[in-house]
């Protein structure tokens, strides 16, 4: 699967999306700042719940997405495995499918 497709078809919709409610969307992303803000999680603690969560609705756009900004807050590919790892244990054989997508997305992005 091609990662980097997926994520410029999903900021492709996702900017659709806010042209045709502005209003909604503005309001989502002041959710989304205010919820991966540091607080008593960490930034990169959060998003490595999201990359979780995203394996366990099995989401391509949202693990996607979800990785990169886990990499950006600071996580490390083994942080990435061991997040997907309790999304597996918790989704069972459906979400191994997602979790290894997470790490096929990272190398696709990341790997040299």
């Amino acid at each position: 699967m091609d990662y980097r497709t997926i994520d410029k078809e999903a900021v492709e919709r996702r900017e659709k999306l806010c042209q045709a409610i502005p209003d909604v969307m503005k309001g989502f992303a002041g959710m989304r700042d205010a919820a991966f803000k540091d607080g008593a999680l960490t930034a990169k603690t959060k998003a490595l719940i999201a990359v979780a969560l995203g394996v366990s609705v099995r989401c391509d756009a949202c693990v996607t997405a979800h990785m990169q900004n886990a990499v950006r807050a600071g996580a490390t590919r083994e942080e990435l495995a061991e997040a997907v790892g309790v999304a597996v244990m918790m989704g069972g054989g459906p979400s191994s499918v997602y979790a290894a997508a997470v790490l096929e997305a990272y190398d696709q992005f990341y790997a040299k």
